[in-house]
């Protein structure tokens, strides 16, 4: 369903994110994060000079690798355009997330690591998404495969994390009475 009719209006500025999961040869996952902050105007930067119409003004790059328990194994983090020269040299901090895992408490954890002047604004914020990018490409397989004849992947008996984070999946709704029924707990 599109937006409804707006007054008459300019665009004038275009944040682009993209999220990608991928499976590693290696039995680790790699999400991935890009954006781009773009305007429709052309403007002066101390450092940079004339940033051109289309021209990033923000391009950050975020690879995280984790594990099959969502543990961060590696990171990656890279900044190619910013409007300041001292902007690239905060990514060496990133790693200091290797090692927590992306689970509750996710977002805490991320801040008292590269929150604030411990890290870029635009990086970190690609980071708190990153756990349902985890959880949308590793469980969605992992159940697939469970169906497999062949399947060597063992069925968890654990909660899933996924309960009573949002209304669809509130242990009183019909959605868990179907995909995880013994956590349900509404009438029948």
């Amino acid at each position: 369903m599109p937006f409804p009719e707006s007054v008459a209006r300019k665009h004038v500025h275009t944040r682009a994110i993209d999220y990608r999961g991928f499976e590693r040869d290696d039995g680790m996952w790699d999400i991935e994060a890009h954006m781009t902050d773009t305007k429709t105007y052309a403007f002066k930067n101390n450092w940079r000079g004339e940033v051109k119409v289309g021209e990033p003004l923000h391009e950050m790059l975020l690879r995280v690798t984790i594990d099959d328990e969502f543990v961060i194994r590696e990171v990656v983090a890279v900044t190619d355009n910013s409007p300041f020269q001292m902007c690239p040299s905060i990514t060496p901090n990133y790693s200091s997330i290797i090692g927590i895992k992306m689970g509750p408490g996710w977002r805490k954890a991320i801040r008292m690591k590269v929150g604030g002047v411990r890290g870029c604004t635009h990086l970190t914020e690609l980071l708190f998404p990153m756990a349902t990018v985890a959880m949308q490409t590793i469980w969605p397989l992992l159940r697939h495969r469970k169906k497999q004849p062949d399947s060597k992947v063992t069925k968890s008996k654990s909660r899933p994390v996924v309960l009573d984070t949002c209304h669809a999946w509130s242990t009183d709704s019909p959605i868990v009475k179907e995909n995880a029924p013994d956590y349900y707990t509404g009438e029948d």
